[in-house]
């Protein structure tokens, strides 16, 4: 990701205040809700970034986060319903170029598609790692025998 973007990060558990911290170190203005101000203490004290408490649900919570003026929106909460309303807000409302969003059912990464957001899912990346490693595992086995 290139440099002196402006993103902003909807959760601050492990992945996003692992994001935040990456992201701010590499020069990037970030901005971080979260609706428990403890979560905050996940982020590293070199985080030049800002912090806002809300609900991203609510419209002013998202404006408080200047989410007008984001690059970039990623949003890393556990709740695909959330991450899904909040995505398509930012693309369609506020008009973020690139809106990346966790969901761990695959089942609804097709409804992200259809909505032009980006998806990671982590069931679906560690079962292609997990089915990967075993196809791997089963090649070699076969090389031994022959």
């Amino acid at each position: 990701m290139t440099h002196n973007r402006y993103v902003v990060i909807l959760g601050c558990g492990r992945l996003g205040s692992y994001l935040a911290n990456r992201l701010s170190r590499d020069g990037n203005s970030v901005v971080v809700i979260d609706k428990d101000e403890a979560t905050f203490r996940n982020l590293s004290p070199d985080f030049s970034g800002f912090r806002v408490i809300g609900d991203a649900g609510h419209m002013a919570v998202l404006k408080e986060a200047k989410l007008k003026k984001a690059d970039v929106l990623i949003a890393t909460t556990r709740e695909d319903n959330v991450n899904l309303m909040v995505a398509q807000v930012g693309r369609k409302i506020f008009g973020v170029p690139q809106v990346l969003a966790r969901v761990f059912d695959p089942k609804r990464e097709e409804v992200y598609a259809q909505l032009e957001i980006d998806t990671i899912c982590p069931t679906s990346v560690a079962a292609d790692i997990f089915l990967r490693a075993i196809a791997n595992d089963a090649a070699k086995m076969r090389g031994k025998s022959s």
